[in-house]
């Protein structure tokens, strides 16, 4: 490690740049490798403090995506086209309470207060039914639940496996996760379930929506919020560690929006031509 200098940092990253069709996986490289050489200077002690070759290499400017805002109408014909109970309850938690698909998935029902209508996000720890997890942001969070999501949870709950804890990680999924991790197998970064984005995009198809991921969803709700809450109430409820991240939600655009914009304008010129 001690031999590779910003040099050769340079001329990997240009080489990337080169073959990969993504600026976005380029910086993530960059981001990788910096912090990978800053282990082996702390804690490690493998390099001298300034030998990381990568700490003075910018990310490359990218242009940002825009936040594909699925309206309330394809949310519906989603809901509509959705082939069960369980899909139901995770499109209407991902939509209307704004989570990760994989805080959905590690979702018990020791989390889910019906009562107050409230979900809590929150790091488990490895258990006989328990997985070890923990949330994206590292913080456990509170988050509202819909009308429309208590009913569903409730409905699901009524099917559930006595005494099972989780809601949407059946118990023959847990058998099999376990087994995996038995033999060495399981891979903390494989699919709780398997060909969810896959089987999403079979019902996104079928709803006749344009394209668009689970994560959209939540995004969605993010949104949403952000018309409505101030910025540090949505970062808190979206689990942003960075409040920039939050910030983009500000932005978004929804059709609502473009209305409104369009009949201001429209309010605008007639006023202008009357005079």
């Amino acid at each position: 490690m001690s031999k590779i200098k910003p040099r050769h940092a340079e001329a990997f990253i240009a080489h990337r740049l080169s073959t990969v069709p993504s600026v976005s996986t380029v910086n993530k490289d960059i981001r990788t490798l910096r912090h990978l050489f800053n282990l082996a200077i702390e804690p490690r002690g493998y390099l001298r403090e300034g030998q990381n070759p990568f700490a003075k290499i910018k990310e490359r400017k990218t242009t940002e995506n825009e936040i594909r805002y699925v309206e309330i109408e394809e949310y519906l014909a989603l809901m509509d086209k959705a082939k069960n109970l369980w899909w139901h309850g995770l499109l209407s938690i991902a939509y209307g309470s704004g989570l990760r698909h994989n805080e959905i998935l590690n979702l018990t029902w020791k989390d889910v207060d019906f009562e107050n209508q409230l979900i809590t996000v929150v790091a488990k720890k490895a258990s006989k039914n328990l997985l070890e997890w923990d949330p994206k942001s590292r913080r456990n969070r509170v988050v509202p639940m819909s009308d429309e999501s208590a009913q569903l949870l409730a409905d699901l709950q009524l099917k559930a496996k006595e005494d099972f804890p989780y809601i949407f990680i059946s118990p023959q999924r847990l058998k099999r996760i376990r087994e995996r991790q038995r033999i060495r197998t399981w891979n903390p970064r494989s699919q709780i379930i398997n060909n969810l984005d896959r089987d999403f995009r079979v019902l996104q198809c079928k709803a006749g929506v344009d394209e668009c991921v689970i994560h959209d969803l939540r995004r969605s709700a993010i949104t949403n919020w952000a018309k409505k809450l101030p910025i540090q109430v949505v970062q808190q409820l979206a689990g942003h560690a960075d409040i920039s991240t939050t910030r983009k939600y500000y932005l978004a655009v929804r059709s609502e929006d473009l209305v409104s914009a369009n009949s201001f304008l429209n309010e605008i010129l007639a006023k202008v031509k009357a005079n």
